[in-house]
């Protein structure tokens, strides 16, 4: 998988997740410095799974549930 196609899976299952446009969560992943992220740590990210993910965005975000979506 590309960086691009990864940046991709991570902003349409988080947009799925939080139930949320993913144009919301491209500027939500843009502004909070997710998208430089799953660039630079992409060896590491793209093997994990993505309930994983899910949460890692959150606690990124500093998101607790029920707060979005």
């Amino acid at each position: 998988m590309s960086k691009t196609s990864f940046k991709v899976y991570c902003i349409e299952n988080y947009s799925n997740y939080r139930r949320i446009p993913s144009t919301e969560v491209f500027g939500l992943f843009e502004s909070s410095g997710i998208l430089e992220q799953l660039d630079t740590d992409y060896e590491d990210l793209h093997g994990m799974g993505k309930e994983w993910l899910m949460n890692y965005f959150d606690e990124w975000i500093g998101v607790e549930k029920g707060d979005i979506g």
